[in-house]
């Protein structure tokens, strides 16, 4: 007995030393408060959580200070500004309206906002606008945005910045997140009642639920328990970007608390504010987006639970404005439900949540990590740059800490602002070295060289940026200021027709970290890839510039392939209670060892939920010069030659490929 005794203590301690979520006594709302308490301790969270299970709270603190200048700490009852979390408020407010046939979901909103462009309007419904579906426009991301951010516009103002803009598609064809579309719905609820948005915000939800501490936000008002926003700087914080609320309006403007979010939440499981035939709607997948699915202001997604491979569904919305960023996420499968309102900027909301939801599941979870990014700027600013550097060489292995590429972004600009250019060249320099295929490290760096006097170098390193991602937009803009002028398209990789949508991104991908390559892919899809009775369904092209400085062998090919595709459907599979098998991958070389078609079975999470077979064919081009390769795939479930291969042959790399 005592030899049993004695090895199930060993096994026990070696658990509760390995697995976070087996702590000796500790009960959930303890483990969250430690978990909270670290991020806290670390500046990563800044304002009040709420958690609550089967319906009934857990855990509710503040954290950090409401008011920076007077010391003020934040609390349950602080009022913090939930930017787009607005939305779900806005759908409310839009479908109560419907369920007293006051408006219709399908009807042109030329029936309802006469004074809008009417060739416009008459293509657009309610439910395109609900659905971010309509193809207006964001406003929000207008070059006069931060113009006009300042200023205090009324509603009618505020739809004169977007209503001459052409439509992006033809509505009900895609999503694309709008603001400008949850603005005309504020105004079509004040049109259709005769009050105030803010007014009918008060009387048919505020009240009702005895929501006493949320509103709209005017900035001329006085608020009890207000919380400022800031922005994180290093180690210090700033003030953040003055924005008057008007221009955010009913996309995004309403302060509440954790514990009024709860209120809504629980009141979102009855009729209290509708009924459940309208209800459903809000939470209908309406429309794919990034993974997921956009119902009528909220988002249909998933939770992970902790660092586990297991997640929930769950229904949810965040949230981003000057010097703030809200989440609330609800996990309708036993009424749970995570509120986290921040008002320190970008506090990691996510990574926060699905913590929590490991807590709350009984699933492994992390503790946040240190800074090394904030613990190198300490550094420098206290003991100079090179001693910096040298300390960050030897501490950037300690797995207390992590890095990242948007945080050593971040510190050489608050280098550069803070009069250090060389400093900031230094850390940049370092960034690229740890990053070598992240673009936007390389505008920086130009921006940085540009400041120091050296055009000629500023000029290679926007053109580097261009070539990892021609979309960027500033790169162009910076090049034409230092009089260069550039196409974007003359950084693609391949010749491709106008009408195909084109994504980049950086090696190693997150979803397929074991393909054994740096470098960056660019992909390329026709507009109805998604759509499995046309002929371009699935069909699509992307190439791979890579650090590949040999002839590449079939069995290589399959290898990489078979871990991207793996990677790639487990990432979109919305299911993570289910463990996809393995994709296969088959090739054979063609005309010598620089082509090969071969097939690569896997499952299709992104559409049908089936398995796929797709046709693929590899061309190899070699660079070197560069000791690269550029890897052209076509990829179709269509047999080799029919018609959509004549479309995908024509595909081919730019002159020439092999440019820096």
């Amino acid at each position: 007995m005592k030899k049993s005794f004695y090895f199930s203590s060993i096994f026990l301690l070696l658990l509760v030393f390995t697995n976070p979520t087996i702590c000796s006594g500790q009960s959930k709302s303890e483990r969250i408060d430690e978990l909270m308490s670290k991020y806290s301790e670390y500046d990563k969270f800044s304002g009040s959580v709420l958690v609550a299970e089967k319906g009934k709270i857990i855990y509710k603190k503040g954290f950090g200070l409401a008011n920076r200048e007077w010391n003020i700490p934040n609390q349950t009852n602080t009022k913090l500004r939930i930017a787009s979390v607005s939305k779900q408020f806005t759908a409310m407010l839009i479908l109560q309206l419907v369920a007293k046939k006051q408006l219709d979901l399908t009807k042109p909103i030329s029936t309802y906002l006469p004074d809008y462009p009417k060739e416009k309007a008459e293509q657009i419904t309610l439910h395109h606008l609900l659905s971010h579906s309509s193809g207006i426009p964001n406003y929000t991301s207008f070059p006069s945005y931060q113009e006009n951010m300042s200023k205090h516009l009324k509603p009618e103002e505020i739809i004169q910045l977007f209503e001459d803009s052409t439509l992006q598609f033809t509505p009900g064809e895609r999503l694309s997140y709008s603001n400008s579309a949850y603005v005309l719905l504020g105004v079509i609820v004040e049109k259709m009642t005769g009050k105030s948005y803010a007014q009918v915000l008060q009387e048919k939800i505020f009240q009702p639920l005895q929501m006493k501490n949320s509103g709209f936000f005017k900035n001329k008002d006085i608020l009890s328990n207000k919380a400022s926003g800031y922005n994180k700087r290093g180690s210090n914080f700033i003030n953040a970007n003055y924005i008057n609320l008007s221009i955010a309006y009913s996309a995004g403007g309403i302060y509440s608390t954790v514990e009024d979010l709860f209120l809504w939440d629980q009141a979102l499981y009855d009729d209290q504010l509708l009924p459940k035939l309208y209800r459903d709607m809000l939470f209908e997948k309406h429309m794919p987006a990034w993974g997921q699915y956009y119902g009528y202001g909220w988002m249909m997604g998933e939770v992970q639970l902790g660092n586990s491979s297991a997640a929930k569904p769950t229904i949810e919305h965040d949230g981003v404005i000057n010097g703030f960023n809200s989440l609330i996420l609800r996990i309708p499968e036993n009424r749970s439900s995570i509120i986290l309102l921040n008002n320190t900027g970008g506090a990691p909301l996510r990574n926060i949540s699905a913590a929590i939801g490991g807590i709350l599941f009984n699933k492994p979870y992390d503790l946040p990590k240190k800074s090394l990014a904030n613990t190198l700027l300490n550094i420098i600013n206290k003991e100079g740059v090179d001693k910096g550097i040298q300390q960050y060489r030897a501490i950037k292995a300690d797995k207390e800490y992590y890095l990242s590429e948007e945080e050593m972004n971040r510190v050489s600009y608050d280098l550069l602002q803070s009069d250090k250019a060389e400093a900031a060249a230094k850390v940049i320099q370092l960034s690229i070295e740890e990053f070598p295929n992240a673009f936007n490290l390389y505008d920086s760096y130009g921006e940085i060289l540009s400041v120091l006097g050296d055009s000629a170098e500023a000029i290679k390193n926007y053109k580097k940026s261009l070539t990892l991602n021609p979309k960027n937009t500033n790169g162009v803009q910076m090049l034409e200021k230092l009089g260069v002028h550039v196409d974007p398209k003359s950084f693609y990789l391949l010749e491709i027709e106008d009408s195909w949508g084109s994504e980049f991104f950086s090696f190693p991908l997150d979803f397929a970290k074991d393909i054994p390559y740096q470098g960056a892919e660019e992909a390329h899809f026709p507009k109805r890839w998604r759509e499995k009775e046309s002929i371009e369904y699935w069909s699509y092209a992307f190439a791979w510039k890579v650090n590949l400085n040999k002839k590449l062998t079939a069995t290589e090919l399959e290898n990489s392939l078979q871990i991207y595709y793996d990677g790639l459907m487990n990432v979109v599979n919305k299911n993570k209670q289910i463990t996809l098998a393995h994709s296969i991958a088959k090739f054979e070389a063609t005309e010598g060892l620089n082509k090969f078609k071969g097939t690569v079975e896997t499952f299709d999470a992104f559409i049908s939920q089936e398995t796929i077979k797709l046709n693929v064919s590899v061309e190899q081009h070699e660079c070197p010069q560069k000791k690269i390769s550029i890897l052209l795939f076509r990829i179709s479930p269509m047999e080799f030659g029919k018609e959509i291969w004549q479309q995908l042959e024509k595909i081919k790399l730019q002159d020439p490929a092999c440019k820096d």
